[in-house]
């Protein structure tokens, strides 16, 4: 977290959109493999259990990976830079170093990458706290 005495670098991304991409990320990583796929039930008899199953054409992984690619490359930079600083690859003092290494590596394939990455919610959560930001305010709005 910032001492306090520095402020907290400001970010090409809103906090907002972070705040989205680690909701959608966390349905997206709650899913399971598809256990019945010709199941003659519906939805209210089995409990709703299968829309946390893996479906082909799987509409929460396409809105996630619409959302990542329609960013500008700055955002995607610092989206990059803060799922590296939520894991430990660097702390506060080394953000430059990340966003560098980040715009260094970046390719098209931003989104592949970011739904690569396990824990990715908990990341970039964890990136956004580094820089002594959160998620509350959007989750009161938005959950």
């Amino acid at each position: 977290m910032p001492d306090g005495l520095t402020p907290p670098p400001s970010l090409a991304i809103a906090t907002d959109m972070v705040c989205h991409i680690i909701v959608k990320a966390r349905e997206f990583d709650v899913q399971d493999v598809e256990t019945d796929p010709d199941s003659a039930s519906n939805a209210a008899d089995d409990g709703a259990i299968s829309i946390l199953e893996e479906h082909d054409g799987d509409p929460t992984q396409a809105e996630l990976v619409a959302f990542i690619e329609a960013l500008d490359e700055d955002e995607q930079v610092d989206l990059v830079a803060l799922l590296w600083l939520g894991r430990g690859d660097g702390d506060i003092e080394d953000w430059e170093d990340l966003r560098t290494q980040a715009r260094d590596g970046r390719n098209d394939r931003t989104s592949a990458y970011l739904l690569g990455q396990p824990l990715l919610a908990d990341h970039l959560a964890d990136g956004l706290s580094a820089l002594g930001l959160s998620c509350e305010d959007f989750d009161k709005d938005h959950l």
